[in-house]
């Protein structure tokens, strides 16, 4: 029984690793973002940190062989645990301030801090795989097994940590609670720990420890992520920090770090001057006349709460909408706060890219929006994702996509148009006034700013919806040049998040300030 209790604090120790990871990286995410760039930082340093601990856990074994000191190490290390997501609150209010004013010094400052806090815990709970090994061995002989048996037991914990907290607890309890959630559950290893091995009267030297866990539960973990000015509601999901702004009755959707606004809603307006009601025009590149009538399907690639789908539907009228939305719970949120209820919408809860790939219909426009800001997910930036883009418009068909940029650096545009013109015959950019995000429309027949400018004209003299002439009259007014021709992006390579983070640092190094949609 002594022994087998022994694997399985080893089990939790190991699911508490991982989901610290896990849950650092939602902690971090929602002010950061979650770019290859906060991964790595994240996952660097959490190996660091094990790495000392797996040292010092031998070191002090090899002292000090008993079990009273290997479950203190393991109520102190669930402690900090528990007290990581506190001490980091009014850091990362500070970060999030400092990144909406992307005031670099200070948000780099907080970034260290927040990691800094992990040494402790981390340390502490990485003690924990090389220690149970001193206590566990009694021969020599069998050190091999033992040690085998040790290091599988931990790593399936840390399996089961990896998936617990993203899939289940974050969205269920929220960063904070689950942090306390996986901090209680080892205190509770550790306090059964105490009474097997050590006995009771050990133990209440520090019966303190688990009261204070008990407060955090009760009052430490309540509060807006953010202090941001007027929100009206967050929450977290599975792949999402979520929050809805209010202003003057237009609403906002912002997730993660909240550079950019991923939806806009206002009861009585349509024209939000932003990329949604852009990807309306797309059709009229085509030969002219070419009229409402032949657009009967579209597809939106990153839904969102349903901007461009209420702004569709005004334009086009009940044409059938598929909006691809891998997130459920921004589906939730757009249904409560932005009126996504369309009844010719229809709304797929799966990755863009596999949706599109699967569905079965043609389509007259597609929309690609899934911006994580300021990244597009690499997925959809290659020649295969635009081939199946190409093989789901119907023969005169158009895509557009919103592509980020910065007033320094075109790159992303450029390497964007070249890639899709591998699959596209033509291709047109314009500019959103005032932001740094670009609308790229693909043809899947040749298309022209003349067909554009001859359509144009036909509709101003026609009874169309004024959100359609206004959005092709910021096209027209706006439209850029063909893109300088440079590399070609596919599913092998496509260096997205490295060329993203240079625009983004060159951006914030040259004194520059804005927001992408």
């Amino acid at each position: 029984m002594k022994k087998t209790y022994l694997y399985i604090t080893v089990f939790f120790s190991g699911m508490t690793a991982l989901a610290v990871e896990l849950a650092a990286s939602r902690l971090l995410g929602n002010v950061y973002g979650s770019s290859n760039l906060v991964w790595a930082c994240i996952i660097g340093l959490i190996l660091i940190y094990l790495t000392v601990g797996y040292w010092l856990g031998g070191k002090l074994a090899d002292k000090h062989p008993n079990f009273q000191v290997f479950y203190r190490i393991l109520m102190w290390g669930s402690l900090t645990v528990g007290l990581v997501p506190m001490v980091s609150r009014p850091v990362l209010r500070l970060s999030a301030n400092a990144f909406d004013r992307l005031q670099l010094p200070i948000l780099a400052g907080a970034f260290i801090a927040v990691l800094i806090l992990f040494i402790v815990p981390v340390t502490l709970i990485g003690m924990a795989s090389p220690f149970a090994l001193k206590l566990a061995l009694k021969d020599a002989r069998i050190a091999g097994k033992i040690s085998g048996r040790i290091s599988a037991i931990s790593t399936l914990g840390s399996f089961i940590g990896t998936f617990l907290p993203v899939m289940v607890l974050v969205p269920l309890i929220g960063t904070y609670r689950t942090f306390l959630f996986f901090s209680s559950l080892l205190m509770l290893v550790a306090t059964i720990g105490f009474f097997v091995y050590v006995g009771a009267k050990s133990w209440l030297r520090y019966s303190w420890m688990p009261v204070v866990l008990v407060l955090l539960w009760i009052f430490g973990a309540r509060g807006a992520d953010k202090a941001t000015e007027n929100m009206i509601y967050e929450t977290e999901s599975a792949y999402n920090y979520i929050q809805v702004l209010e202003k003057d009755s237009y609403r906002y959707l912002r997730l993660n770090e909240g550079q950019g606004m991923h939806s806009v809603y206002h009861p009585t307006r349509l024209n939000y001057s932003g990329p949604w009601s852009q990807v309306l025009v797309a059709p009229f590149f085509n030969h002219a006349p070419h009229t409402l009538g032949s657009v009967n399907h579209i597809a939106i690639v990153g839904l969102a709460a349903g901007t461009t789908a209420r702004q569709a539907t005004a334009v086009y009228g009940d044409v059938q909408i598929d909006g691809f939305e891998i997130d459920p719970k921004i589906v939730e949120v757009g249904k409560e706060y932005f009126e996504m209820d369309e009844p010719n919408l229809e709304i797929i809860l799966q990755d863009g890219r596999w949706g599109l790939a699967h569905a079965d219909s043609q389509y007259d426009i597609i929309s690609v929006d899934a911006y994580r800001p300021p990244y597009i997910p690499w997925h959809m930036t290659t020649v295969e994702f635009f081939q199946i883009v190409h093989d789901h418009l119907t023969d005169d068909g158009v895509m557009a996509i919103n592509i980020g940029r910065s007033p320094l650096d075109r790159t992303l545009v450029n390497d964007l148009a070249t890639t899709i013109q591998q699959v596209f015959p033509t291709t047109f950019v314009m500019d959103i006034p005032g932001s740094f995000n670009s609308i790229l429309f693909a043809t899947k027949q040749p298309g022209s700013w003349d067909h554009f400018l001859a359509n144009y004209n036909l509709l101003m003299g026609s009874d169309v919806h004024q959100l359609l002439l206004e959005a092709m009259t910021m096209t027209i007014n706006y439209q850029q040049p063909s893109p300088e021709m440079t590399q070609v992006y596919t599913d092998d390579r496509a260096p997205i998040e490295w060329l993203t983070n240079k625009i983004v640092l060159d951006f914030i190094f040259a004194g520059g300030t804005g927001e992408l949609q």
